[in-house]
């Protein structure tokens, strides 16, 4: 199937920025700032707690990130090689829906403001990333063994 120029750009932008979402926010997950913050969404996942019996936050934050800049260099990977972009694909799917599943495992994520239903929105931009990873993880299992083709498309 012939892909379109504004779907190849698209595409490249969203897999791009997503790289440098993971990228900026999984270095800053190696400063206390940052391991502090994200200490109430790991500490009540009940997934993710566990962590937190073997390692301090700081080197649980520091574990984080380095998962999300392995993504990330996944993710631009991704471009020429179909092993790296099923893996990043994969990563970035899980690693998405694990943050949207802090709306759920989070005490006193749901709220009321000014009669409105609201959340913490910082989350919702996980939605579309979410996306992201699927459309990557997609897209290289579906590369063919023999094209001659450079990149996704």
């Amino acid at each position: 199937m012939k892909t379109n120029y504004c779907e190849k750009i698209g595409y490249t932008i969203a897999v791009l920025g997503t790289a440098t979402i993971l990228i900026w926010i999984g270095l800053f997950k190696f400063t206390e700032t940052e391991a502090k913050a994200i200490e109430n969404l790991v500490a009540n996942h009940p997934m993710m707690n566990i962590f937190y019996s073997f390692f301090s936050i700081q080197e649980t934050s520091i574990i984080i990130g380095i998962m999300e800049i392995i993504t990330a260099l996944g993710l631009i990977l991704s471009f020429w090689s179909k092993k790296a972009g099923v893996i990043a694909g994969t990563l970035t799917t899980l690693t998405f829906l694990t943050t949207l599943s802090f709306l759920y495992t989070t005490p006193n994520t749901w709220k009321f403001v000014d009669d409105f239903f609201v959340t913490n929105f910082f989350i919702l931009k996980d939605l579309p990333i979410f996306g992201i990873g699927l459309i990557v993880l997609g897209k290289s299992l579906n590369k063919s063994k023999n094209s001659n083709r450079r990149g996704v498309y």
